[in-house]
């Protein structure tokens, strides 16, 4: 189970589900001023795809490590009737060993560095005449691996009753949209890859209403490294974005590892890595000598440098930049300064199995000092004290790894989101992260637990949210979800489980002693640089 837990949040995203299912036929043309566009209308779901439009040229040669730039002019009309090519990605961290590495090699989908495309979704064969809500999808991968070829967008436009417009974007992932240190700030653009994200966000509030939705309807959805991508926006520039490039903010397992400045000692040791491992080391500008390099000597150097290291982690995330992120992300959150109107927040029971080496327990103070190298002898100490009898090493290693870099970060946007935020948690047993995707996103498969109650108060519950920011305004009578209060009142959070072969959706209040251990995470946020 573990294994194939793994191996399903890591690397599903990687293997193409490029084809459409159904009877299809040509679809309406979009012009984009700099392209047309001709989707396929999907009979079967009564959805019109258009896939692999371009939203920004290839970041490739000069473009690399810089902030995306506008598409070039194309003449004709394009046929948007495939998945485009997915961004260069890599393995997750392996050391000591990793039993998945083997998998991870295995994967043969084509990639590259034009990748920066995305995919939209409508309900019917023809425009809405009306502007309908659109929801953003960001996909999941620890910003190093992931595309947006699997998720077949019809999924949420069918569970919406036909209500919502939906996008995937594609993004650039590892080395190539997370390079950081003081070369990079001075001659190019920090955080590429959510610069991209911000350029798509643009692209969207351009263009969406050519596709149907409304440019002042737009949420935005991650899962785990989309969800943590969620959170950089809504921090972004001090909560401060003008104009407001999205209304709604969903995330499902929020991601946030250490967030360094962009010149701290980690950032600057990845850059020298990356240096090294292309040959760069004796050049007078490594910059250039980098931006001039083979895209495949620099996909080695990306596979090789995320591979070493720690087990389940991921050294290319996104930094302080000054510019963009101009703060760490508690420290914004509990300013309360965000970007967005209201907020929706799910987790599942059990984030972090899935990134602990279960084969080969630690000691729980060094597997901390090991996550948070930052930390000294006596804040790993606190740790151990705070997961203390919480059972088996390996649980308290678990509970570590999923509450300080997924849970919590989840509550800590919650509280930014005072009054206008709602909690949720999937718990259908093993609950590990990852495994709520199939219940939203089934890519044409059923979910292991497939109740069509369940499926429906699940999935509906993020799509009323899309549409009204209030997942309590049904599209769907028969959605068996209780109330859902505000999570500020009373800390109530919704519980999505089973019984048996029946569904177990409740309310519940958030333990008081995980509340205790999240703000002990919250204070030592300076040394783990979140």
């Amino acid at each position: 189970m573990r294994k194939r837990a793994f191996q399903q949040v890591l690397l599903a995203t990687l293997v193409a589900g490029s084809s459409l299912s159904g009877r299809q036929t040509n679809a309406p043309i979009i012009d984009l001023g700099y392209s047309q566009y001709q989707g396929v209308f999907d009979a079967n779901n009564n959805v019109t795809n258009f896939l692999g439009l371009r939203y920004a040229a290839a970041p490739t040669g000069e473009n690399r490590w810089r902030a995306p730039q506008a598409p070039q002019n194309t003449s004709g009309v394009q046929l948007a009737n495939a998945n485009p090519r997915p961004c260069f990605s890599a393995p997750t961290g392996a050391a000591p060993s990793n039993p998945f590495l083997k998998n991870n090699k295995r994967q043969t989908i084509a990639k590259g560095e034009d990748c920066l495309f995305l995919n939209i979704a409508f309900p019917g064969s023809t425009v809405p005449s009306e502007g309908l809500p659109t929801v953003i999808w960001i996909h999941g991968g620890g910003y190093i691996a992931g595309s947006i070829s699997s998720f077949q967008l019809a999924d949420l436009v069918r569970e919406s009753n036909q209500g919502v417009v939906v996008v995937a974007i594609q993004y650039r992932l590892g080395l190539f949209g997370f390079l950081s240190g003081n070369k990079v700030k001075e001659n190019g653009d920090l955080n590429a890859g959510l610069l991209d994200q911000n350029f798509a966000f643009r692209w969207v509030r351009e263009h969406i209403s050519k596709f149907g939705g409304d440019p002042n309807k737009v949420t935005i959805w991650g899962e785990s490294a989309g969800a943590g991508a969620v959170l950089q926006h809504i921090i972004a520039e001090d909560g401060k974005t003008n104009p407001q490039l999205f209304r709604g903010a969903i995330t499902s397992s929020t991601f946030l590892p250490s967030q360094y400045m962009f010149n701290d000692p980690l950032p600057e040791a990845l850059y020298s890595e990356a240096v090294s491992q292309t040959n760069c080391s004796q050049s007078s500008d490594t910059m250039a000598c980098l931006r001039a390099a083979d895209a495949q000597v620099l996909q080695k150097a990306n596979e090789d440098i995320n591979v070493a290291g720690f087990f389940g982690t991921f050294p290319f995330v996104p930094v302080v930049d000054g510019t963009f992120i101009k703060q760490r992300a508690t420290k914004v959150l509990k300013q309360g300064t965000v970007n967005g109107q209201a907020l929706l927040a799910v987790s599942n029971a059990n984030e972090g199995q899935v990134f602990v080496n279960q084969s080969a327990p630690a000691n729980v103070r060094d597997f901390v000092g090991q996550l948070f190298p930052t930390l000294g002898p006596q804040q790993e100490l606190a740790v151990t004290r705070q997961y203390n009898g919480l059972g088996s090493q390996l649980n308290q290693e678990n509970l570590v790894m999923g509450e300080s870099i997924f849970v919590c970060p989840t509550y800590f946007l919650l509280n930014a989101f005072r009054s206008r935020s709602f909690k949720g948690v999937f718990a259908i047993d093993p609950a590990l992260h990852g495994q709520d995707v199939n219940y939203y996103l089934p890519f044409g498969r059923p979910p292991p637990f497939n109740n069509t109650d369940f499926v429906k108060a699940f999935s509906q519950s993020f799509l009323s949210f899309v549409i009204s920011l209030d997942p309590n305004v049904k599209f769907d009578s028969s959605n068996i979800t209780p109330h859902w209060k505000l999570y500020n009142e009373g800390e109530t959070e919704m519980v999505f489980n089973r019984t048996g072969d029946a569904p177990d959706v409740h309310t519940v209040t958030t333990d008081c002693e995980f509340r205790k251990r999240c703000s002990f995470w919250e204070s030592l946020s300076t040394l783990t640089a979140q």
